[in-house]
């Protein structure tokens, strides 16, 4: 969801050249500067470093539920394979903006009792190590805007059901609520400008 949101606000900027979408399917947008990589293995890049190179930033806004899951299982998608393709940028473009969508709450001591905070924050904190320049964004609730929908049963449900007091839930909870708009905006901004804060909380992506 995020990153249909993400991807809409890069093909609408004109000052984005051009957006290289790598993931396991397609994503649905047509565009003269969008290119896809579709991959079934997104731990082995080596075929494609020489279209990695030369990219500004990176926008990586993959990830899943840790519902159901184990924490092993999570913490594969989670942290290893976020790690292995932030490193290989890294090698490759040590100068470049990485942002990572990550969520609020994250645990940055990785010692708390919520398995999915804890795992946030070990990957968090392990970008943050990385050469490249390292944003994490920590959305709260992210509002679905100009028909994107989440990928997710639970959360389409989710939507659905509280449609009808956003207005109410923007005015009385300014500080945890954003929308993909706005995160796809402030990640474009962060990229143009960069900014002293590394860890953005919802009220800072839309302050953004």
């Amino acid at each position: 969801m995020v990153g249909q949101g993400v991807l809409r606000e890069c093909l609408l900027d004109p000052e984005v050249e051009s957006v290289l979408a790598i993931g396991r399917s397609s994503t649905g947008f047509n565009h003269a500067k969008l290119y896809e990589q579709l991959r079934k293995n997104l731990f082995d890049l080596s075929d494609i470093e020489l279209d990695l190179q030369g990219n500004d930033a990176c926008f990586f806004c993959l990830g899943v539920s840790s519902f159901s899951m184990t924490e092993e299982q999570y913490r594969r998608i989670t942290f290893e394979l976020t790690l292995n393709v932030a490193k290989t940028l890294a090698r490759l473009n040590p100068l470049m903006t990485f942002i990572y969508v990550s969520g609020a709450g994250t645990d940055s001591s990785e010692s708390g009792s919520s398995m999915w905070a804890r795992v946030k924050g070990k990957t968090e904190n392990a970008l943050l190590q990385l050469p490249f320049q390292g944003y994490m964004f920590r959305p709260a609730m992210i509002v679905p805007l100009h028909g994107i929908k989440s990928r997710t049963r639970m959360y389409r449900w989710f939507y659905a059901a509280t449609t009808p007091v956003l207005p109410w839930l923007f005015a009385r909870f300014p500080r945890y609520v954003t929308t993909t708009e706005q995160m796809g905006r402030a990640m474009i901004k962060v990229a143009r400008n960069n900014t002293t804060k590394r860890v953005l909380e919802s009220i800072d992506i839309n302050l953004l």
